[in-house]
């Protein structure tokens, strides 16, 4: 899954209904794919989890709006407070492209927004559903 991401584009920043997934990802030949999803090819039950998304982006204020997101899979070191111990969680974590009513352009990361790192199981599930090759055949 290293060489998997997901690029998403907002024509109209703050627009959020509006934007194009595309989806970068190696099939089991060894060759880049990718795939273009508009928001009506979205399935429902994927949904929520792309509503997690537009949650994260929301949170950089009115000052600053996404015109493109990467996402990508990984490892990241979290907090635990149960265990009262830092361990390591599969995660998909966001960097973003930004505008704003100036024309100034900015790139956030989670360094920037910890909300950007998004542990849900369902965003993991987002994420490996555009990314395998379960779309090679269709």
């Amino acid at each position: 899954m290293n060489n998997a991401e997901i690029q998403i584009q907002f024509p109209k920043p703050g627009k959020w209904e509006e934007f194009t997934l595309t989806a970068v990802y190696e099939d089991a030949g060894g060759y880049t794919r990718t795939a273009r999803y508009a928001p009506g090819d979205i399935p429902a039950d994927q949904a929520p989890a792309m509503a997690a998304v537009v949650a994260a982006l929301v949170g950089l204020g009115e000052d600053w709006q996404a015109s493109q997101v990467w996402a990508r899979l990984g490892m990241v070191c979290m907090y635990d407070v149960a265990d009262e111990r830092y361990k390591y969680v599969l995660a998909v974590d966001l960097t973003v492209e930004a505008v704003n009513p100036q024309g100034g352009r900015r790139v956030f990361t989670s360094c920037d927004y910890p909300a950007f790192i998004l542990t849900d199981p369902a965003a993991v599930a987002f994420f490996k559903h555009f990314t395998t090759t379960q779309y090679e055949h269709e």
